[in-house]
């Protein structure tokens, strides 16, 4: 186990081993696992397990190159995650890692764990930590990718045993995204295989709001998809609240779509059709007596432009927010640790 301090942030060192022939790289890949992790000391240790039995497998069936591994990525645990990953690292060479210095989200944890690994693998596959996303999908994501698809996009079935309130948070989710204008993969969450080829094109997007769904879905490149059942999670309990959801859905439709800018703009038009024509309606009704002097000029204003205007001031709030975030151009992780 090897251990080193880094203090800079999304940069990576290539790696000194030429790649593999292209032929070879696709039959028999060096296959990278990307694993982010969050307070999961309750189930990475059954997840190490379990994933380096497929990692083996696959090895000893000759589907996978001999330096396959798998690569977590603390992000900001405050448990005994990576102590646990750092003892697992140190029985089993396959088992590698990334810690970072602090929690930056889970986009950002996946981000890294990509950019970390980008020249020692062929293909990378990314998944949770809490053994929902079936591992045994894997072997037909690497089928996918022999037949030459670039990203592999793993799509659930079904929910599962997910509480009723969750099923129903996805399903607007997806709708918000497409209505919007933004380009995603219906019910796929981050459980994709990916490409050398797609790896180097994601190092070109510098974004700092990242919504991995919409950059991989917006590539272009040639992808298939492998339905997988979730499983009940193994241990311990979700760290997707609510907030995160409804912050996951902000960040892919503002750095996605300009759709929500429109409605304003056709709104503003709406609204003043719609004022002109109560002007009109006030002006005849304050001609025949039938109002209160001065009733109309005061509650009129006041109570739906005075609404609309506070509502679209916060939505352009949260673009302007996207581009303060953009421009300070602050490294979108940090790096504190590795094992390799």
């Amino acid at each position: 186990m090897k251990a080193h301090e880094s203090h800079g942030a999304a940069s990576v060192t290539a790696n000194d081993r030429e790649p593999l022939a292209p032929d070879l790289a696709r039959s028999r890949p060096r296959l990278a696992i990307v694993v982010p992790c969050f307070n999961e000391e309750l189930v990475i240790s059954e997840t190490v397990g379990r994933l380096l039995e497929v990692l083996r497998d696959l090895r000893e069936q000759g589907q996978i190159a001999s330096e396959s591994f798998l690569f977590f990525i603390d992000d900001g645990s405050i448990d005994q995650t990576w102590n646990l990953l750092r003892d697992l690292n140190k029985s089993n060479p396959e088992v590698k890692g990334l810690k970072l210095a602090r929690n930056f989200g889970h986009q950002n944890a996946v981000l890294a764990g990509l950019l970390t690994v980008r020249h020692r693998a062929d293909c990378v596959i990314s998944m949770d930590a809490d053994l929902q996303h079936d591992p045994q999908a894997i072997y037909s994501f690497l089928d996918k990718y022999r037949q030459g698809a670039d990203i592999v996009y793993g799509v659930r079935r079904d929910a599962g045993n997910v509480p009723l309130s969750k099923k129903i948070g996805s399903s607007m989710f997806y709708w918000l995204m497409t209505s919007m204008g933004a380009k995603v993969v219906k019910d796929h969450p981050d459980y994709r295989l990916i490409s050398a080829k797609v790896l180097d094109t994601l190092a070109d997007y510098k974004e700092v709001n990242v919504f991995l769904r919409g950059i991989f879905a917006n590539m272009g490149f040639r992808s298939e998809v492998v339905y997988f059942d979730v499983h009940d999670r193994a241990a311990g309990t979700t760290h997707y609240s609510w907030r995160k959801m409804i912050g996951l859905a902000l960040d892919g439709v503002t750095s996605f779509s300009v759709v929500p800018l429109r409605i304003i703009a056709i709104g503003g038009v709406l609204i003043t059709l719609g004022a002109l024509a109560v002007a009109v309606f006030i002006v005849f009704s304050a001609l025949r007596g039938d109002v209160v002097p001065g009733w109309a000029s005061t509650v009129l204003p006041i109570y739906v432009l005075g609404g609309i205007q506070i509502m679209t001031i916060g939505l352009v709030a949260e673009y302007i927010g996207k581009i303060y975030s953009e421009v300070k151009q602050r490294p979108r992780f940090i790096s504190d640790q590795e094992l390799s």
